[in-house]
């Protein structure tokens, strides 16, 4: 039946239909009003109360997000610090440039212990900076505040200049300097716009430089050491109810030495808090996971205090001394571990003591007396070692709540939404009756729509969720319309799921490690994404509590799995073999033992495939997804079997089915996440989500026989004759979802409806009874699936409007490819 041929009614039920918050209910077979869908709201039942804090953002240093970002400093690589530890091309010199003779030094002469590098510069040169991306960028009558600490003989002049290719962009600075190593200052006001400025320093004797600084006087609620005014003016516009920081794969992640003499310096360390404090020449630098330098000048002092600017709970996570993130180990040196367990002690001191303790007084020192509020911690972060990590999470829980009872410690469950560590770890932390566990996974739009169900069957009386880390894997609409449909379901379960972030938050065009992202921009400009104009609407417009509902669904409509087959590698070299897809009925659809030619092949992905000794082997152990496929996409119920063998790499291979193009197919992932776990992986418009997996290790330069065998939508896969896991792929993308919440304070009903499909949604919407005013305030975001935002076109944007036909019962009709709030008035 046709999606605009299809008929609804609405459908009348008592109260002991909502035995759940909010359920989904199949439509009756014979229609008496035409509709599509029914939403039915019992007023007078009471569902889960929803904390103020339940949407919130979390911020990591990827992308960009921290230096050439959020934080406001101009100048990059300011301390002469990068490393080819943080990246294989830098230098102490790297976004710098020499006229004349200049070196970078390390050696006692330094500014202090902790900044390690300084700039030795002849008389008569100079060093010019080009900031980020295309430049230093700054504004026509704004001002700028320029810094340096210099050590020069007597009678030395520092000459500061800011231009573009064009010329001048202010008038020349001269600073009398002399003496030992001291702080100069002068300050700039721009006389026109400029994205593509160059910051340049010249010296009439011989000098020392260290941190040379620009920040713009413009930042963000603070003038010293500020952040960037559009990327916080962002975060503030979402009313977050909390701030996660500082990661993510920076907290987990390197060495768990500090950086001093005794540990040698190490410069790819855990992202330490104590690290980051104190005045900005005095902290550490470090590796950023990521791939370039982080100058730790944004520390946790400056989050603690966006967090107090924007009226957010703040939330820092600390290293549980297991890594993650590939590294996957843990460290055993029990004074270590104590050392971390008492830096966390002291982190909370530094947030909540008095002036009178030692870390209160330092936080005092910088500019803050009182105290930051601190309620809750995280320890660890997407730990792959459920039982190395939990051993030690106990020890930190354990000395938090003796010295804190009060603080609310956060575990998590690991990297997926499922598998072998997810349920390891989620017993573990059941068992121990933690308070909360963090819940990280990036799914395809199709799960989020598949999955609006998650928490439903969640143990009431068990650890609540804090889903730290989601997103759909795209920036499109399409990409908005699916996690907005499962946020209905986040609030639905707003008893279970205390806390809900999207991630990561920011990304600066020019140096992306991670897509998709909240907020883009570059060095002058930035703009909302899709998903960002969701979080919004949700984060803007939560209530505080759920007013159970039910809605019809829309009808399944589903067939066998099916598809051509594929063979691929990641980061690996790969020998396949023997291939085989037999039909349900004993046909031969397939055999290739690869005597002769690849012709039966068409290669769609990366790599370097060619025929070896008969065999069909990828040769490229850097190239990622090299997928080449054979057969008919129509292809269903069928057996494949694949004699495969890994020749070298990170990983093992892997070996498709189902697959109809490029961006859609089912792969089973064996030997995939460096070697640690093996995984069935469904791609949908390019976006991947698990299926199924379980740990395990491929072995180099063994033939293992892979079989799958798929039947309707049911699969079967085996490996060496031995049966490995099974699933059924029949969950349906349900793409109508609604939830309704009450505003206590302004007593509104929010009806929040989702309708992630082509075709208009004409719905009959009962409000149980509840005298209404006759007027809605209605908020819709409505686009093309593909549409995205960019910096010169804002394709997704909320549009606000009256709607005038609220009553206890009425119609409405939801637009395709849309998410609307009516904000609706009781009496």
């Amino acid at each position: 039946m046709s999606r605009t041929t299809r008929t609804r009614w609405r459908l009348g039920l008592t109260a002991t239909a909502f035995l759940a918050a909010s359920a989904v209910i199949p439509a009756p077979a014979h229609a008496v009003d035409v509709t599509d869908y029914a939403i039915t709201v019992d007023p007078t039942a009471k569902g889960a109360k929803i904390d103020d804090t339940m949407y919130g953002v979390f911020f990591e240093d990827i992308n960009r997000a921290a230096d050439g970002g959020l934080y406001a400093e101009l100048v990059q690589n300011r301390s002469f610090e990068y490393s080819t530890t943080d990246n294989r091309s830098y230098t102490p010199l790297t976004s710098w440039t020499v006229a004349g003779t200049a070196q970078v030094v390390n050696d006692d002469g330094r500014l202090n212990a902790r900044n390690r590098n300084y700039l030795s510069l002849d008389a008569g040169s100079s060093v010019t900076n080009a900031g980020y991306n295309t430049g230093i960028s700054v504004e026509e009558g704004k001002k700028y505040d320029f810094s340096v600490w210099a050590r020069t003989g007597s009678g030395t002049t520092l000459t500061v200049t800011l231009q573009d290719a064009d010329g001048t962009l202010a008038n020349v600075r001269q600073v009398a300097a002399q003496g030992g190593w001291a702080k100069y200052t002068a300050t700039f006001t721009a006389s026109r716009t400029s994205a593509d400025g160059r910051l340049t320093v010249a010296s009439s004797g011989a000098a020392a430089l260290d941190m040379v600084s620009l920040f713009p006087r413009d930042t963000y609620k603070h003038e010293t050491n500020g952040l960037r005014k559009d990327l916080a003016e962002k975060i503030a516009a979402l009313h977050p109810g909390f701030v996660r920081f500082p990661g993510g794969c920076l907290v987990n992640t390197g060495s768990m030495q500090d950086y001093s003499e005794s540990s040698g310096y190490q410069r790819a360390r855990s992202y330490q808090w104590k690290d980051t404090i104190g005045p900005v020449e005095q902290r550490a630098t470090n590796s950023n996971f990521w791939g370039y330098n982080q100058s730790y000048g944004l520390g946790y002092y400056e989050y603690f205090r966006l967090a107090e600017d924007i009226g957010a709970m703040p939330l820092p996570v600390v290293p549980a001394l297991v890594t993650g993130c590939g590294q996957n180990k843990a460290v055993d040196d029990d004074a270590l571990l104590q050392r971390h367990i008492q830096d966390t002690l002291d982190l909370i001191e530094f947030a909540n003591g008095p002036v009178t303790s030692t870390w209160g007084k330092k936080r005092a020192e910088m500019g803050h007396p009182k105290p930051f509020h601190l309620t809750h911690i995280e320890v660890g972060n997407e730990e792959n070692l459920p039982e190395e990590f939990f051993a030690r999470f106990t020890r930190f829980r354990t000395a938090i709540e003796a010295e804190y009872p009060d603080i609310t410690v956060i575990s998590n469950s690991g990297p997926d939404d499922s598998g072998t560590t997810f349920d390891t770890a989620w017993q573990l932390n059941k068992d121990a009756e933690v308070d909360m566990v963090d819940e990280h996974y990036y799914n395809s739009p199709q799960w989020f729509l598949q999955n609006n169900d998650r928490y439903d069957s969640y143990d009431r009386s068990g650890p609540k969720v804090f889903l730290g880390e989601y997103a759909s894997q795209g920036n499109t609409f399409k990409n908005g319309l699916a996690e907005a449909a499962y946020m209905t379901g986040l609030e639905r379960n707003a008893d279970v799921v205390k806390l809900a972030s999207y991630a990561p938050l920011f990304a600066n065009e020019d140096y992306v490690q991670w897509r998709p992202d909240m907020v883009w921009f570059n060095n002058h400009a930035s703009w909302n994404s899709a998903d960002y104009e969701v979080q919004k609407l949700f984060m803007t417009n939560v209530g505080d509590r759920v007013v159970p509902s039910t809605a019809t669904t829309t009808p399944a409509l589903s067939g066998p799995i099916s598809g051509a087959v594929g063979l691929s590698t990641w980061a690996t070299t790969a020998a396949y073999d023997d291939v085989k897809v037999t039909g349900a009925d004993g046909t031969t659809l397939l055999s290739d033992d690869f005597s002769g030619d690849a012709t039966q092949w068409t290669h769609t992905g990366g790599g370097s495939w060619s025929l070896q000794d008969g065999q069909y082997v990828q040769t490229d152990v850097a190239a990622e997804n090299t997928m080449v496929s054979a057969g008919d996409p129509s292809w269903h119920d069928y057996d494949l079997h694949v004699k495969a063998t890994k020749k070298s790499g990170k990983e093992g291979f892997l070996v498709a089915f189902g697959v109809k193009d490029t961006g859609n197919y089912y792969w089973w992932n064996l030997g995939g996440w460096n070697n640690t776990q093996s995984a069935v992986e469904q791609a949908v418009d390019g976006g991947k989500s698990t299926l199924i997996s379980k740990a395990g290790t491929i072995e180099t330069g063994r033939a293992y026989d892979v079989d799958i065998k798929v039947r309707g939508r049911q699969v079967t896969l085996s490996l060496d004759g031995q049966e490995w896991g099974s699933f059924t792929d029949d969950k349906p993308a349900e793409p109508f979802r609604q939830v309704v919440t009450t505003d206590k304070k302004t007593g509104d009903l929010i009806v929040k409806v989702v309708n992630a499909q082509s075709s208009a949604a004409r719905t009959a919407v009962d409000l149980g009874g509840a005298e209404v005013a006759s007027k809605a305030r209605v908020t819709t975001l409505a686009a093309a699936p593909d549409a995205v935002n960019s910096e010169t076109e804002t394709a997704v944007e909320p549009v606000t409007s009256t709607f005038t036909g609220v009553a206890d019962r009425f119609t409405y009709t939801f637009p395709a490819n849309s998410i609307t709030f009516l904000r609706i008035k009781q009496r």
